[in-house]
């Protein structure tokens, strides 16, 4: 069943803890962590990821947009976070930083920009538990979705398919009702959604919205048998 995790970038910094719980029956709930330097925006840190993670029961899913994550990624476990995502653009040592943060007892997820292809890091894909497909820039939310990434996803879930390995293919930018079946029949699974979660009326009923769509569209897709 497809996973989807809201983005609190689209929620109110000021009431946190109230915005997990409106969406209470995600999947997981993304933490999008930018440095202003990796990318040209500023969010939050260590200390908000521990604060979320005593008021909520939604495993977090904390996506590092930041400079040196080599160094800063393992905290984020500590903080309490059940996967880290970090950028294969920014990391000094992918493998060692993978081997790391599963040793913490977290998911380890590597991310790649939209101008980043996937074929280099091949042989990378054994040492992650997902893979994070950027479908916009990353910095900020409520960008349209990229179109022209959907050929990557597939690419991606090929090689996924061709080492038999158990690993999640996430898409984050621009998910929508109008995009998220694109993605699924490209070959995503677990979906990233910000504005399309939060600002609907009922947050948590777009999140089943959203999934059942997701599921749906990827029962039949050409990936899916035997998944």
């Amino acid at each position: 069943m497809a996973q989807i995790n809201p983005s609190i970038l689209s929620a109110d910094f000021a009431r946190l803890a109230d915005e997990a719980e409106a969406v209470r029956g995600s999947d997981w709930l993304h933490v999008d962590v930018m440095d202003n330097h990796f990318v040209p925006n500023l969010t939050l840190g260590v200390p908000i990821v521990e604060s979320l993670a005593r008021a909520t029961d939604t495993p977090l899913d904390c996506h590092l947009m930041i400079e040196d994550p080599d160094r800063w990624a393992p905290q984020f476990v500590e903080a309490g976070a059940g996967s880290v995502t970090f950028h294969v653009e920014a990391a000094a040592a992918p493998v060692r930083l993978a081997r790391e943060i599963r040793a913490k007892g977290a998911r380890a997820s590597m991310a790649l920009k939209p101008g980043t292809p996937i074929e280099p890091y091949e042989d990378l894909l054994p040492e992650l538990d997902m893979l994070l497909i950027m479908t916009v820039e990353p910095g900020f939310g409520g960008q349209a979705f990229l179109d022209i990434m959907l050929p990557k996803i597939r690419r991606t879930r090929e090689l996924i398919a061709k080492h038999d390995l158990e690993l999640w293919l996430q898409v984050d930018g621009g998910v929508s009702a109008g995009t998220i079946e694109r993605c699924a029949e490209a070959g995503a699974d677990v979906f990233v959604a910000g504005s399309a979660v939060y600002g609907a009326e009922d947050p948590a009923e777009a999140v089943r919205k959203l999934r059942e769509l997701a599921t749906k569209a990827s029962a039949d897709a050409w990936w899916a048998c035997g998944h």
